[in-house]
């Protein structure tokens, strides 16, 4: 980063010290910044500027501006407009006030870095907090631990998602800034670790930001009071006195500490997770798919949203069924059921009226539910204290200890313990209502926690008192005689009532299994238990009514159903999701009307514990995992806890009813499905990528132990493609063979600096469905970056053993050297026992002067808009060849030598591979022409023993004899490139040769003669054999290193491979990569 200075000092830049560099120059004006410079650059600001409008009084400390002098002292007010001077630490001197240019410390001028504070930024026209940020033109003054630096302090700023709270998102400068040359521009890092902000982030951003005067609840109000009210259901006034008829008082205390041992359980992981960092709106869905990912996060998402709906239906009903009891002595309006959904409809017209009146008046209005609540609880216990005649005639004698000891064991009646718990489980599932209005919680961390466990105690504390306190049962009628007194054994015997009929016959209107009005019975004042009942109903209803709408907003903003999105839309300083609200209203009112509920209501239990189970589930998953940001605030959880939560959950599940579960299952899997495939563009630090990146660790290591066998070889490619997408045929044909078979590497040497674009190729090979891995290297040049990677690409067994390489078309265009450096590839992956696989297209490979290259051009594999020549549309066309389906085709294997059987594997490997499927492996050898038939058989056997399927096997005895064409042609190819040492001094000779090695000497000529001649040859067989081939695979001929140059074995190359279809020339490292034996 270099300080602004003028043109004319411009020269004496190159031989300046860092603090000539960085001082001001006091003569000129200094101009904005270059586009070379960083965005913490010098821009100063006009001192009288300052003396004129700062008005702030500084605290302790101070910092100055420099002076600037400006040709026109009337800009100079408007220059310090929005400029900032930093007030942050403490001055070593005491000053109070703003010091002048003289006063400013040298090595503040010095070092003229900059950076931001949000306390610390005062600006000079008025004291008002401002929070731009400009990477070029803006700065910012920070003293440092009393020097200025850019160097930031920890700022929790620094670690937001969303914006500061008065403005932009500040960031920390990057190592770029700091470590770079000052000449050189700094890279955009961008955004590290998944914090890149996603569109549905960018929005909860300014939202954030706009968001003044929005109601946040405490942990009571917010949590504990909606827990409660949604846990106290009506279950607690209508059925609990039944369940204790039925399963006496031990196991229905044993019911209701099963249901909250779950429910503890559930509450003990959502704490967890809940304080495992900053908690937005959505509750189970955003807590859910924070942990587990999108895919389970989704589909939990909105069944649970629709279970919410759906249980709003089910408390409106049981809030109409109650007024409809109470109206059907002279109150009918038309029959039962169409009073029940005229009630209802008016009831839920009510409720979305003050749901959509703003989250405060509801809370007011659940507050006032709760008290009438807590007044029919009490009623109740008091009432239980009162003896009243009247009582006693319908079952209730007040406590005692025989009666208590009579009810103590079960009574079962039609029922089972299971089927009588599965119809209390649903009176604990509302430990969550706290939880959906997350976003709504001043402090979710603190609150959810708090609030879901004392919610729990109180709740669990108070039915295990109704369970202990219901303990009658009886008949208005069945006083008893003296005559009957020797004959009766029921503990009610010596009150004088005799109830042992009621056991065998349906005609006892009262006791414990037939009326469920026993609360209003024991009360002190029935009429209050009647208006528990209603506020129960009411608070449920209620509680629902906003949870589904807040949980299915946060699900849409994340767009994981993109069909959904309309419904992200919030409204007001809440941000209330008012097309959430008509959409639950929608549902609810369908439900009432249809009055389906005793079918739907086991299932919307399902949905609730799938949900729990989640939750465990997410918490024993992220402690797995042992990712290093698992780390919650809450301490009391333990995972295998959890994870007998979860199985408690699926349990309950199927024990509730079994045929719900599965259709709870099929549901949540299918939406999983869904979610899965549509891959939606989200990164969210889930436990699902923790333990994805534990596990292939783990294997990796325990992968190094186990010794390489030749049956499990498999080949594990380093192509050469530079740009991933600069040479899609290698890639594509590579990735064919290597596809869910073996490792493939990218490899991209470059020789200049890297920028930050290994994972945007990285992602374009995902994007592509393309298996591999991008890894670039920087070198000083291709020989030296090839065995950088070479000797360090890879990781443990998954390292390459197979180096690939486009063949060089246009070798004899450029520098020789360059063909020294791609021929010393080759001969340092045999040095490496590397096999080695060059492909050649008569077209050419490289397609990145067609497409565009470099960070600015990430294209996909299809024609550009820009009109192209001949040769450049064939290069297109034939680049894509290998995406397409071959058809019925051949792929011809000229095996000549044994390399082990690389030459062998690939094409069988291919030919595997859908788009291959068609063609068939045809096997051509080299033989003797007198044993033409033997060496057919012997491969054959050969072929049949490695089970490789082929069509054909052609024997050729005419390898070895001379090319019938002249060689006039090869001689006039390799012309330019021959030494010619024997028309020259021996010593002048030398040098030439030392100084370009790749020169062809007359010795060598000779000496590989026949050696040239076969390479001609072969190419005149593969025209007459193979000329309509999908693809040729042979041999790859070897050159002695030292013994031939390069320039001679690109020639056999070229000789060989001319004029072909696709060829690929292959050569194993000579172990053996194909066996007969099991």
């Amino acid at each position: 980063m270099s300080a602004p200075s003028s043109a004319s000092s411009a020269p004496a830049e190159n031989s300046a010290t860092e603090h000539d560099l960085l001082a001001p120059d006091a003569g000129q004006k200094p101009p904005g910044p270059t586009p070379s410079q960083s965005r913490f650059q010098v821009d100063l600001v006009a001192e009288a500027a300052g003396a004129a409008d700062d008005k702030t009084p500084s605290s302790d400390a101070s910092a100055a501006a420099p002076e600037a002098p400006s040709s026109d002292p009337a800009v100079s007010g408007e220059e310090a407009k929005g400029r900032f001077r930093v007030v942050n630490f403490a001055d070593p001197t005491g000053e109070g006030s703003v010091a002048s240019p003289e006063a400013a410390p040298t090595e503040g001028m010095q070092n003229g870095d900059t950076v931001m504070s949000e306390t610390s930024l005062h600006s000079s026209t008025g004291g008002q907090h401002h929070y731009h940020y400009d990477t070029h033109t803006n700065t910012y003054y920070l003293r440092t631990f009393g020097h200025n630096t850019i160097d930031a302090v920890p700022n929790i700023d620094f670690y937001r998602q969303t914006a500061a709270p008065l403005g932009e998102k500040l960031t920390r400068p990057t190592l770029s800034e700091l470590h770079d040359e000052l000449d050189k521009e700094p890279f955009e890092d961008g955004f590290a670790n998944g914090d890149e902000l996603t569109p549905a982030e960018e929005a909860a951003a300014k939202e954030a930001a706009e968001s003044k005067g929005v109601v946040k609840f405490g942990w009571i109000k917010g949590v504990l009071v909606r827990c409660m009210l949604n846990i106290w259901g009506v279950m607690l006034f209508i059925r609990m006195s039944w369940i204790v008829g039925q399963a006496g008082i031990a196991l229905a205390c044993v019911i209701v500490a099963m249901a909250t041992v779950v429910t503890t359980i559930t509450g003990l992981s959502t704490s967890a997770i809940a304080t495992n960092g900053f908690v937005k709106g959505g509750g189970a869905y955003y807590l859910i798919s924070r942990s587990l990912g999108p895919e389970f996060g989704g589909s939990i998402g909105l069944i649970f949203a629709f279970a919410n709906a759906v249980a709003v239906a089910m408390y409106v009903v049981g809030f109409a069924e109650t007024v409809v009891e109470l109206l059907v002595v002279n109150a009918v309006m038309t029959d039962e059921i169409n009073d029940i959904r005229i009630i209802g409809t008016i009831t839920i017209i009510i409720l979305l009226g003050i749901s959509v009146a703003g989250m405060e008046w509801e809370a007011k209005a659940q507050i006032f539910l709760l008290v009438v609540l807590i007044t029919a609880i009490f009623n109740y216990f008091i009432g239980s204290f009162i003896p009243v005649k009247s009582k006693e005639a319908k079952g209730f004698m007040g406590y005692d200890a025989s009666i208590m000891w009579e009810n103590i064991g079960p009574d079962f009646r039609g029922e089972t313990f299971f089927s009588v718990f599965a119809i209390f489980f649903p009176a604990a599932t509302g430990i969550l209502a706290g939880a959906n209005i997350s976003g709504d919680l001043a402090d979710p961390q603190m609150a959810i926690p708090k609030g879901t466990l004392l919610a729990i105690l109180i709740t669990g504390i108070v039915y295990l008192g109704v369970a202990v306190s219901t303990d009658a049962s009886g008949n208005v009628n069945d006083t008893i005689s003296s005559q009957f007194m020797a004959n009766c054994s029921t503990a009610a015997c010596k009150f004088g009532y005799d109830f042992s009929t009621c056991k065998n016959e349906d005609t006892c209107r009262y006791g414990l299994h037939r009326d469920f009005q026993v609360m209003s019975l024991v009360s002190g004042f029935g009429p209050i238990i009647t208006a528990g009942i209603f506020s129960a109903t009411l608070s449920s209803a209620l509680a629902s009514l906003v949870s589904a709408p807040k949980v299915f907003q946060a699900l849409c903003k994340d767009n994981i159903y993109p069909g959904l999105q309309m419904f992200a839309k919030g409204y007001g300083k809440n941000n209330e999701p008012l097309r959430g609200y008509i959409l639950t209203f929608g549902i609810a009112l369908a439900f009432i009307l249809i009055g389906m509920l005793n079918t739907i209501a086991p299932i919307i239990s399902n949905f609730f514990l799938a949900s729990y189970a989640l939750i465990n589930f997410s918490v024993f998953h992220a402690s797995l995992a042992n990712s290093p940001g698992w780390r919650p605030s809450f301490k009391y959880y333990n995972m295998w806890v959890s994870l007998a939560g979860a199985i408690l959950c699926c349990g309950v599940m199927f024990v509730i009813n079994w045929a719900a579960a599965l259709l709870t299952n099929v549901i949540v899997m299918a939406l999983y499905i869904y979610v899965s495939h549509k891959k939606p563009d989200v990164n969210w630090g889930s436990s699902t990528q923790a333990l994805t990146y534990h596990q292939a660790l783990t294997h990796t290591l325990h992968l190094s132990g186990v010794e390489d066998h030749v049956k499990n070889f498999r080949p594990q490619c380093l192509v050469m493609t530079g740009y991933p997408n600069s040479r899609p045929a290698l890639l594509d044909l590579v990735h064919s063979f290597t596809k869910n078979v073996g490792l493939m590497i990218c490899g991209h040497i470059r020789t200049v600096k890297l920028a930050t674009d290994q994972a945007r190729y990285q992602r374009w090979l995902l994007k592509n469905e393309t298996k591999a891995f991008y890894t670039p290297v920087f070198a000083e040049d291709l020989k030296q970056g090839s065995q950088y990677l070479l000797q360090a690409a890879g990781l443990g067994r998954l390292k390459p053993n197979t180096l690939v390489l486009g063949f060089k078309n246009d070798w004899r265009d450029g520098d020789m050297m360059n063909v020294e450096t791609y021929i010393s590839m080759i001969h340092d992956a045999f040095d490496f026992q590397f096999g080695a696989v060059i492909l050649r297209l008569k077209e050419g490979l490289d397609v990145s002067h067609i497409q565009g290259q470099g960070t600015k051009h990430m294209q996909n594999k299809r024609s550009p808009t820009v009109p192209l020549n001949v040769s450049d549309q064939r290069l297109l066309e034939a680049s894509q060849q290998f995406q397409k389906k071959q058809g019925k085709g051949t792929v011809d294997v000229w095996w000549l030598f044994d390399d082990g059987g690389l030459t062998l594997l690939i094409p069988y490997l291919l030919t595997n591979k859908k788009r291959w499927k068609e063609c068939k492996i045809r096997v051509f050898i080299g033989g003797k022409i007198n044993r033409i038939d033997h060496d057919r058989r012997a491969m054959a056997t050969l072929l049949s023993k490695f089970r490789i399927d082929f069509s054909d096997i052609t024997v050729l005895g005419d390898i070895n004899t001379k090319p019938k064409k002249d060689m006039a042609a090869f001689e006039e190819m390799i012309e330019p490139y021959r030494l010619k040492e024997d028309d020259m001094e021996q010593e002048a000779a030398e040098r030439l040769k030392n100084s370009e090695p790749w020169r062809i000497t007359d010795n060598e000529l000779e000496l590989y003669r026949t050696k040239t001649h076969r390479q001609i040859r072969l190419n005149e067989l593969l025209k007459e054999h193979s000329s309509t081939a999908n693809l040729i695979v042979i041999s790859l001929p070897l050159a002695r290193k030292g013994a031939v140059s390069s320039a001679l074995y690109m020639a056999w190359l070229e000789a060989l491979s001319k004029d072909l279809p696709p060829i690929l020339l292959v050569r194993g490292n000579h172990q053996s990569v194909l066996t007969f034996y099991s």
